[in-house]
């Protein structure tokens, strides 16, 4: 039985006043609802804050993105060394507004994700297609690409520390969501690549994660299909509420 995580990625949103409120609300919901993993992606300069304010809640805090050197002359970026340093040890890779915004390559993603695992850290990478894709039927064949290509040199034993969450482009902060049967359907396709060029063992313990226009009127839905193992939540996650709510979907 696989478990269950719901992540929040909280993107540039929050100061640290912001950021130590949603944490108090979050814990003022506990306890959730049993084998749920809680992440909290809070903004780089809130992060040892957030470890601080988390410290023994079990509400484990990623990082939103980190760069693929050791250390030198890349101005405005983190390593992993600096992340582990203050107690983070989970990062999102991948993310589609990396991809988009920030020009993030899926041969970057994949030197990203190699550096994390190298580090001992854990990668929840993140992947999905535009509408027009979609659109074209290519849906299918683009994610494979992104998971071949993000994931290429990872060794099967290195799986235990990766995540995978699914974000179709067109459904996240639009309001449209992938239907639960949307959502089944790639998660299932996900599963069957993982097992084709990892093995059947992989891909039943692989944890795959649905991120777009989650809510809590619908993650029950959503969470119920069987290839479906909880959320990465972007808007719905800056209400302590609404994500207390999701978790417990």
């Amino acid at each position: 039985m696989r478990n269950r995580i719901v992540a929040g990625n909280w993107k540039m949103n929050n100061n640290a006043q912001q950021t130590q409120q949603l944490i108090d609300g979050l814990k003022a919901h506990q306890p959730y609802k049993e084998g749920v993993e809680v992440i909290i992606a809070p903004t780089y300069v809130n992060l040892q804050a957030a470890v601080v304010a988390t410290n023994g809640s079990g509400i484990v805090v990623s990082a939103q993105n980190m760069h693929q050197a050791d250390a030198g002359a890349y101005t405005g970026e983190i390593s992993a060394d600096m992340l582990k340093n203050i107690g983070i040890n989970t990062v999102i890779i991948g993310h589609s507004e990396r991809r988009a915004y920030f020009g993030e390559t899926d041969d970057l993603l994949a030197s990203k994700v190699a550096k994390a695992l190298a580090e001992g850290m854990r990668v929840i990478f993140c992947f999905g297609e535009e509408l027009s894709d979609r659109e074209a039927g290519n849906h299918f064949n683009l994610v494979t690409q992104q998971l071949s290509d993000g994931l290429n040199g990872v060794e099967e034993s290195q799986l235990t520390d990766i995540v995978l969450a699914y974000e179709p482009v067109w459904a996240i902060g639009t309001g449209v969501t992938a239907s639960p049967e949307q959502a089944q359907e790639m998660h299932e396709h996900i599963r069957s690549h993982i097992a084709e060029h990892f093995s059947d063992t992989a891909a039943a313990a692989m944890m795959i994660l649905y991120g777009g226009s989650v809510k809590p009127g619908n993650a029950a839905e959503i969470f119920g299909k069987p290839d479906v193992d909880g959320g990465l939540i972007g808007g719905a996650s800056l209400k302590a509420d609404d994500f207390a709510a999701i978790i417990n979907a």
